[in-house]
């Protein structure tokens, strides 16, 4: 009878404790954390979050790693988010030379009869093939869309189809483009994984990454103004590329990239319900992935990290260059331990080609590879003509 009373006198002081605490340290009791409160153990290991998103993804694009996703793969609408494909396109054909900045596009009927979002082209009139492309990168125009699609490849069919067979190339199979500008159209659609490689591709370019990130600009002498559309650019730290879109069909939609501490995060969501979800859902997710990744930075682009001697060549040595950037990403807490080397050929006859492949840089951690990025030739070195040779030899002798 004694011990009875006693337990529950001891259950009678607990549930009495419990009670007075506040609810976060009740849960707190329960798993074991009397005391400490909840949201510093959601610090510690953010929760995965949900998003009105139809589908949505974040990618990590050194590794290609993908922190978050849901329905990543399903096919969907994606509105003027389309604009990135036909901005990479114009891109890489000016990289290539194919095309100038200062080249004037001519409007065509075609072009202005776009509705939607526009700078109000006019038949005939000309701008530079610069000012369209931040008439589609800040202010989404679909008439700039065309005609810039018209001044590249002939027509917006023609362009259309090198939209689609780029999307091949990059080994996308949930896209296929109809347009050049995101309006509603049958079999017009992409994913959300799909879009975010297209983001990727075109990261790569600086000229894309310039016209993506400006906030402003002005056409027709001042007299247009253009706003970027991707508000992430003043809201978001760190934010620096990136397409939104809208259509009754696609809803809200957006493609973004923001980097903080040489950690570079790739976010898409595709049909987000109201107006401003796009950039609430997309904020949500990157703080996630911030806040549980970090990322181990190598080398960047383009770094030399060694020499190798060459044979019969106009120089005797070139530098070996990263061909991109060597990193890796890890969960906060787990980036310690990556080790580096550098795999270099001994020696090389002429002629090397610049971008030649002439070793790897590796990465590894507990002895196994996690990263292995080409080493290039920095330089091209053309072979010696054999008097230059006998010559050298002479030098050398005397």
């Amino acid at each position: 009878m004694v011990i009875l009373r006693k337990k529950a006198l001891i259950l009678l002081m607990v549930f009495v404790l419990i009670a007075g605490l506040p609810a976060g340290q009740i849960e707190g009791a329960a798993s074991g954390y009397v005391g400490v409160e909840k949201t510093e153990l959601e610090a510690a290991a953010p929760a995965v979050p949900e998003t009105t998103a139809v589908a949505a993804v974040l990618l990590e694009p050194t590794s290609n790693k993908i922190i978050y996703e849901k329905e990543l793969n399903e096919q969907l609408p994606m509105a003027s988010v389309t604009k990135l494909m036909t901005l990479l396109l114009a891109v890489e054909a000016v990289e290539q030379g194919k095309f100038k900045l200062d080249d004037k596009v001519v409007t065509s009927e075609n072009a202005w009869e776009m509705g939607g979002s526009q700078v109000y082209l006019e038949p005939g009139e000309e701008m530079s093939l610069w000012e369209m492309l931040m008439a589609i990168g800040l202010q989404s125009a679909n008439d700039s869309s065309v005609a810039v699609a018209e001044h590249i490849a002939g027509s917006e069919e023609a362009f259309v189809q090198a939209m689609n067979d780029k999307a091949k190339e990059l080994g996308l199979v949930n896209t296929n483009f109809v347009n050049c500008h995101g309006l509603t159209a049958d079999n017009h659609y992409t994913s959300a994984y799909d879009m975010a490689v297209i983001l990727k591709e075109g990261l790569k370019y600086p000229l894309f990454r310039k016209i993506t990130s400006m906030k402003e600009s002005e056409l027709r002498g001042g007299a247009f103004k253009l706003w970027n559309t991707n508000k992430l650019l003043w809201w978001y730290d760190g934010a620096d590329a990136g397409k939104t879109g809208w259509t009754e069909a696609a809803k809200y939609c957006l493609a973004s990239s923001a980097e903080r501490d040489g950690l570079r995060i790739i976010c898409v969501v595709l049909g987000t319900s109201e107006p401003g979800s796009h950039f609430r859902e997309s904020t949500k997710l990157l703080d996630y992935g911030f806040a549980r990744y970090k990322a181990v930075n190598f080398a960047e682009q383009g770094a030399s990290v060694g020499a190798i001697k060459v044979g019969k060549g106009q120089a005797d040595r070139v530098e070996a260059q990263t061909a991109e950037k060597v990193s890796v990403v890890a969960l906060k807490g787990e980036e310690k331990g990556f080790e580096s080397r550098v795999e270099l050929a001994d020696h090389l006859d002429a002629p090397v080609r610049k971008g030649q492949v002439v070793g790897a840089y590796v990465v590894t951690k507990g002895g196994q590879e996690v990263k292995r990025v080409n080493l290039v030739a920095g330089d091209d070195v053309l072979k010696t003509t054999v008097f230059e040779q006998v010559k050298r030899v002479i030098d050398h002798v005397f």
